[in-house]
């Protein structure tokens, strides 16, 4: 896999499917890409895309230093998403403490938000920006979000997906999330890194939650994504986590699975497609 992912080129998918990648990342910055050896920039990833057969992809900001913040990074993406075959999600950090326990709630009590944190005002305009399409939060890495913040997410009600982490769990987005109404996307199925037992207890959440979604970012157990979408055919979307799986690889996962056409087209284009409209065909490049 290492060796393919260096190779110059892979050889191209050939599939009759319409493929759209709701989990994606771009580094925006030429230096990092550059000190790190990393070809992650956004003419890598469009060569990716083709090579894939995926006709658009959902793109947010790497991670950034605690004390930078996401703003410029998150105007960089959709800058760079211009005329390529991108739609640029907003990534969203916050001051309160992801983890749920007593010292962290103590905390979170006297966690007042900074410069660098995301502001009401900040996902508000994302919102109104035709180039913004929904937004990412990673509140192990990221931090989460204050009330005042996600009070403004309830009211622009675009989708937001949100990564699951051994400190940051299911219950943890249950508590803190899924109650406000807007459209959710765990990443992996809630399970990264590989944990079956969490993906198995969201395939759980999703009864209860109507507005609850999962990609297929790194869910590596062929029983379970087969179960997801069979379960539930409607709430299952694909998402490579491109360029850390290459996206070849992450298209193949879904085509070897045992399930009919009509189910691999909903996960790769049905479902996202109705979840995000700037995915459909009418805003390909």
């Amino acid at each position: 896999m290492y060796v393919a992912r260096n190779l110059p080129m892979m050889l191209e998918l050939e599939h009759r499917f319409r493929i759209v990648d709701l989990h994606g990342h771009l580094d925006h910055d030429e230096v990092s890409v550059s000190t790190h050896g990393r070809d992650i920039g956004p003419d890598r990833l469009e060569r990716e895309c083709l090579q894939a057969g995926v006709v658009q992809t959902a793109v947010s900001p790497t991670r950034r230093p605690d004390d930078i913040g996401y703003l410029r990074a998150n105007n960089a993406v959709a800058r760079l998403s211009v005329d390529r075959p991108f739609l640029a999600f907003a990534r969203l950090n916050g001051s309160l403490a992801a983890a749920d326990n007593p010292i962290s709630k103590l905390r979170n009590l006297y966690a007042p938000r900074d410069t660098h944190h995301t502001r009401p005002g900040d996902v508000e305009q994302y919102a109104y920006d035709d180039r913004f399409h929904g937004f990412v939060l990673d509140p192990a890495v990221d931090g989460l979000p204050d009330r005042e913040v996600r009070d403004e997410l309830i009211d622009v009600d675009l989708p937001v997906i949100v990564y699951c982490r051994p400190s940051f769990p299911p219950a943890a987005v249950t508590d803190t999330l899924l109650n406000d109404g807007y459209p959710i996307v765990l990443a992996g199925f809630g399970g990264y890194p590989l944990d079956n037992s969490r993906m198995k207890n969201v395939l759980a959440l999703l009864d209860q939650y109507d507005h609850l979604y999962l990609d297929t970012w790194a869910v590596r157990d062929r029983e379970i994504l087969e179960r997801g979408l069979l379960e539930h055919p409607d709430r299952i979307l694909f998402g490579s986590g491109t360029p850390a799986v290459h996206q070849n690889v992450a298209v193949m996962e879904i085509l070897t699975l045992d399930i009919s056409e009509d189910a691999m087209s909903r996960v790769f284009n049905k479902n996202p497609t109705r979840l995000i409209p700037g995915l459909s065909v009418e805003s390909e490049f």
